[in-house]
């Protein structure tokens, strides 16, 4: 099946790379344009167009998919189907009725649409979450599904080592429903919840929240974004690994310092006062 590719994440790079191994390989790949990033603010690739480059895919980064000069290059490809997973940016109209576009979601829909379905699954303490194909209409991840499957969400996993079985999960039942072709069925709308993008709220974390929330949080965020607490200097520690302690309290185990590299919690109260 002839195919195109939209994606940016990193995620999204991951399903990339074990789709084009497949008889589904993409004939072209769009992703975003390139940004500034980092401290140094240096113009930087989305992860996708790493992974098409490498992979000898045609890449096209267009300011805006809809437009006329995008939607033509996709039309030159002539795809039965385009891909979408992780874009970071809205298919509208007349793209979204010029071809049929499926799309990866890392979540069991409609729990957790939106854009951080993976970190707001485990900083909620679900037990389960999974990865589900759908179409892709207007509205937000709310058209019709034809495949889900679900993934236990382990007490230490992070968002690295979730994010990893879903995308492996992603791709094969990606490559299912191209193969097979399954119908479609409608979401329930009734139990429909929002994955938010994460802020730099959610990064703080509040220290009269429970410890477990916080201790869920750290992993929610990690490797990728990261939590941190506030200093009294208003500077920012980060927390990278941490634990509800016996007797319920919180205990970060790996932090990183403004500026400086990861080191024990331990090492770092040795030479500061507790944060």
């Amino acid at each position: 099946m002839r195919t195109v590719y939209l994606g940016t994440s990193d995620f999204a790079a991951g399903v990339l790379r074990r789709l084009s191994g497949g008889a589904h390989r993409p004939q072209l790949v769009l992703t975003r344009p390139d940004r500034p990033a980092g401290r140094g603010r240096r113009l930087t690739a989305p992860p996708v167009a790493d992974a098409a480059r490498e992979l000898g895919i045609a890449l096209d980064q267009p300011e805006d998919v809809n437009g006329e000069a995008a939607r033509a290059r996709i039309a030159q490809c002539a795809p039965d189907v385009l891909v979408v997973c992780a874009f970071g940016a809205l298919v509208r109209e007349p793209l979204l009725s010029e071809h049929e576009i499926v799309n990866v979601h890392p979540s069991l829909l409609p729990r957790w649409r939106g854009a951080a379905p993976i970190e707001r699954a485990i900083m909620a303490g679900d037990a389960w979450t999974g990865v589900s194909i759908m179409r892709l209409t207007a509205g937000l991840d709310s058209g019709p599904v034809c495949l889900q499957e679900r993934v236990e969400i382990g007490p230490e996993d992070t968002y690295g080592t979730l994010a990893a079985r879903l995308e492996a999960l992603g791709a094969a039942l990606l490559a299912r429903a191209l193969d097979e072709r399954p119908p479609f069925v409608e979401q329930d709308e009734a139990q429909a919840t929002y994955a938010e993008k994460i802020t730099a709220a959610d990064r703080t974390l509040d220290p009269r929240a429970p410890a477990a929330e916080r201790e869920r949080i750290v992993r929610a965020l990690g490797p990728h974004i990261g939590a941190r607490v506030a200093l009294d200097d208003g500077t920012f520690l980060g927390v990278l690994r941490a634990r509800v302690a016996p007797g319920g309290a919180f205990e970060p185990l790996e932090v990183l310092p403004a500026g400086g590299r990861p080191m024990p919690y331990a090492d770092y109260l040795r030479g500061h006062a507790t944060p």
